[in-house]
């Protein structure tokens, strides 16, 4: 890894900071922490930063409203670190624009592994301060929410962009109905509002919305993006 890259770490564990701060600088990146998010949120304004690792519960605001108002001026590469292994909080940190979760449970190796992961997905820097997704004929920019597919301008509602963005963001990972709906519609409907969202989704985006290349049903379970 080059060693210019910059990974903020965010979380008020003292420990788990320094930890992660050694097996990082082990790997050749530069380290910045932040015991807040007020400290992280004037971290980030005065550094460029590539990638950040951000707790959930904190002290003041919580890890969701810094993803939040990071995402809001940029879309550098965010993992959440969190001691809550719920589908429900992994979805939400999800669909806030985070790139992955990370219950602390995981070994620091395991961590360290992951922002590498995260940094290849992300590409080179222009591409995340461009914070523009490429699959080819379909494109998103995740700061201004535009979409285009074969270099025509998408218009979509927030609902659908937001779980374009879900899976795009997480391409090839399985989305079940039951994460959906209690993400998206916080528990209230059926598999058939999902398919109803989904279909209008696929109508938009895909070139032939009867053989989805992107928006694939995984039949009794959930759906999937494809990037090809």
């Amino acid at each position: 890894m080059n060693e210019q890259i910059t990974i903020l770490v965010v979380d008020d564990d003292q420990s788990i900071v320094e930890l992660l701060r050694d097996f990082l600088e082990n790997e050749n990146f530069r380290v910045k922490t932040a015991c807040d998010a007020a400290q992280a949120l004037a971290v980030f304004r005065e550094s460029e930063i590539h990638c950040m690792v951000i707790d959930i519960m904190m002290p003041g605001l919580d890890g969701f409203e810094l993803c939040r108002r990071i995402r809001a001026q940029s879309s550098v590469p965010i993992l959440f670190l969190s001691a809550r292994s719920d589908d429900v909080d992994k979805i939400r940190g999800l669909t806030l624009g985070g790139d992955d979760y990370i219950v602390k449970t995981a070994s620091i190796g395991e961590i360290v592994a992951r922002v590498k992961a995260v940094l290849r997905r992300a590409g080179s820097r222009q591409e995340i301060s461009r914070g523009i997704l490429d699959y080819g004929r379909l494109k998103i920019n995740l700061i201004t929410r535009e979409v285009w597919a074969e270099g025509r301008n998408i218009s979509l509602t927030p609902k659908e962009f937001e779980l374009l963005q879900l899976f795009a963001q997480h391409p090839r990972q399985v989305f079940t109905y039951d994460q959906l709906l209690d993400t998206f519609w916080d528990g209230v409907g059926d598999k058939h509002t999902i398919r109803v969202h989904l279909s209008r989704l696929r109508d938009k985006i895909e070139a032939d919305p009867n053989q989805p290349a992107h928006l694939i049903n995984v039949w009794g379970v959930g759906y999937r993006f494809e990037g090809r």
